[in-house]
C-alpha cells in the first residue's frame, strides 16, 4: 500500500470510527446552557486530550502489549471483532442511541459542567474503536513514513472533529436528523469491511 491510499485509508477509517458528524449532535446537547466561550473551550480540550491519548497508544501500544504478552496477531483480530460490533451498531442505530443515553443521563445530572473529558474525549473520540484502530495500523505500516501518513489522517480527522463540535448546532439545522442517519449507516457498513480485513489479517498471520 502507498503512502497516499494509507493516507485515505486511515482517513476514512477513523471518519467512521469517530464520526464528527454524529459527535456533534451529541455535543450541541450537552452543551445547551453553556456560555459560547464555555463551549468552544470545552470542544478544544476535548480534542486535545483526544488527540494525545491516541497518540499515546500510536506510539506505545504496541510495547503495551508486548508486556502483556498480547500477540500483534490476536490483537488485530480482537480489534477487528470490535470495530465490525461497532459497524453493526452504526447500521442498526444502536451506536447513536447509547450515545444520545449517555448524555442524557449527563444532562440530567446538574452538578456536571465540563464534558470535555468525559463523555467527549473519553469515550465518544478516543474510544475502544480510535485506540484499536491507530495500533492496528501503526502495526501493519511500519517505517517514518508510514507513520507520518497514519498520524496525518489522525490529526485531520480530529481537526474535522473540533470544527464540527465549534459548529455543532449550525452543522445539526443544516443537515438534520434523516441525513445524519443515512450517513451514518452508509459509514457502518464501510467500518464493517475495514474490521472485517482486520480479522482476515490476523488469521492468516497467526496461521503462518
Amino acid at each position: 500500500m502507498g503512502l497516499t491510499e494509507l493516507f485515505l485509508s486511515t482517513l476514512i477509517t477513523f471518519f467512521v470510527v469517530i464520526d464528527p458528524i454524529g459527535c456533534a449532535p451529541i455535543y450541541a446537547g450537552l452543551t445547551a446552557g453553556a456560555s459560547g466561550a464555555m463551549r468552544r473551550s470545552m470542544a478544544i480540550r476535548a480534542v486535545v486530550v483526544s488527540a494525545i491519548i491516541i497518540f499515546a497508544f500510536a506510539f506505545f501500544g504496541r510495547q503495551l502489549l508486548g508486556g502483556l504478552g498480547i500477540s500483534l496477531d490476536a490483537f488485530r483480530i480482537a480489534g477487528g471483532i470490535m470495530l465490525f460490533v461497532i459497524a453493526l451498531e452504526m447500521v442498526f442505530e444502536k451506536r447513536t442511541q447509547r450515545r444520545e443515553d449517555r448524555a442524557q443521563k449527563i444532562i440530567d445530572t446538574p452538578e456536571v459542567e465540563d464534558v470535555s473529558i468525559f463523555p467527549m474525549a473519553m469515550p465518544m473520540i478516543a474510544g475502544p474503536g480510535s485506540i484499536a484502530s491507530v495500533m492496528l495500523l501503526m502495526a501493519q505500516h511500519r517505517g517514518p513514513e508510514a507513520a507520518f501518513a497514519i498520524l496525518g489522517g489522525v490529526s485531520l480527522i480530529l481537526a474535522l472533529t473540533l470544527a464540527a463540535l465549534l459548529a455543532a448546532g449550525p452543522l445539526m439545522r443544516l443537515l438534520g436528523a434523516k441525513i445524519e442517519a443515512v450517513i451514518t449507516r452508509l459509514l457502518g457498513v464501510l467500518l464493517s469491511a475495514f474490521a472485517t480485513q482486520f480479522v482476515i489479517d490476523g488469521i492468516r498471520g497467526s496461521l503462518t
